[in-house]
């Protein structure tokens, strides 16, 4: 994803002058392109990302569109203040941008896992926050975030994630996309888990249960109008991030049910524990330990269908 996204910022900062592009100490032969296209607008910021996140603010009143870019810790609970007070206060439109999400570097360990961020984030007056399920969308939401006149918080992949979408489908920030049609549950999911999620469609389609699968794309503002939707018509909807559940887009999701009243469907949580991982791993190593597989979501949303198995146990990493 990384690739797609020096890509396309490549190709918006040609065509808009206003662009310009942070680095907090990485990513600067990955931008190489960004500085032929856009020359004396690429700024290498340091191992400094609050003052960096201060930087970008202060160019974004200034008239610019300043895209901020590091690994997720780094550009945001590193600096969570700077986004806070000079970002969301003065609704300055900067897009920060986290890659490496979830546990996409779970070998360098705890200090470079973001299973927080969408949580600390969302909670800020005026920020918009994205989790693209591939590079097709990854492109899109970066053009939308231009179009905005506020904040915006995107955490993408690091390299090699599969590529969901076949076509390019219609995005709109805050609307999800259907990936995939069902009728007897629903899998919601969050940014790059999407391909672990369609796997567990599979298996489910395999065992009798048709699953519709959904992209969750944007996180903050929710899709109320789909959730309405998919609650109200399947017994069991499972949201899948690859996240901490708490206060991410199951945490979203919960929120918004207890303001609506009774609910048809029944909210599955799939995401990381209330835990530090202290083993040092792959990133499907950590998958696993947290539940994080086909297998295991297929399992869990089949015991709890109606039109599945009934009296299957779920392990303590399904709520």
């Amino acid at each position: 994803m990384r690739n797609a996204f020096a890509d396309e910022i490549t190709k918006l900062g040609k065509a808009d002058p206003r662009v310009v592009l942070l680095s907090g100490d990485i990513g600067n032969k990955l931008f190489d392109q960004f500085k032929t296209q856009a020359p004396g607008r690429f700024f290498n910021c340091g191992v400094a990302e609050a003052n960096m996140m201060g930087v970008a603010a202060g160019m974004a009143l200034c008239g610019m569109r300043p895209v901020v870019y590091t690994i997720t810790p780094f550009t945001t609970t590193r600096c969570f203040e700077q986004i806070r007070v000079d970002v969301c206060y003065h609704n300055a439109p900067v897009i920060i941008v986290g890659t490496g999400s979830g546990m996409s570097y779970a070998d360098l360990g705890p200090t470079h896992h973001s299973c927080e961020d969408m949580a600390i984030l969302r909670t800020l007056p005026g920020m918009t926050v994205i989790a693209p399920a591939d590079s097709t969308e990854l492109r899109m939401a970066l053009r939308e975030a231009l179009s905005l006149d506020g904040p915006v918080y995107m955490r993408i992949g690091k390299k090699g994630e599969p590529v969901i979408h076949q076509s390019v489908p219609q995005f709109r920030i805050g609307h999800a996309i259907t990936i995939r049609d069902g009728t007897d549950a629903c899998l919601i999911s969050t940014g790059v888990i999407a391909p672990v999620v369609m796997a567990a469609a599979n298996i489910l389609d395999g065992r009798g249960i048709s699953a519709r699968v959904e992209s969750f794309h944007t996180v903050k503002p929710l899709d109320e109008a789909t959730l309405a939707e998919v609650f109200s018509v399947f017994p069991v909807v499972a949201v899948v991030e690859e996240h901490g559940r708490i206060g991410g887009l199951a945490g979203a999701v919960s929120e918004w049910l207890a303001t609506r009243g009774p609910a048809g469907g029944r909210l599955l949580s799939f995401g990381t524990d209330d835990t530090f991982m202290h083993e040092v791993g792959s990133q499907d190593y950590a998958r696993r330990k947290f539940g994080l597989t086909a297998q295991n979501i297929a399992e869990q949303v089949e015991a709890r269908t109606p039109a599945g198995r009934t009296g299957a146990a779920a392990p303590a990493t399904a709520r």
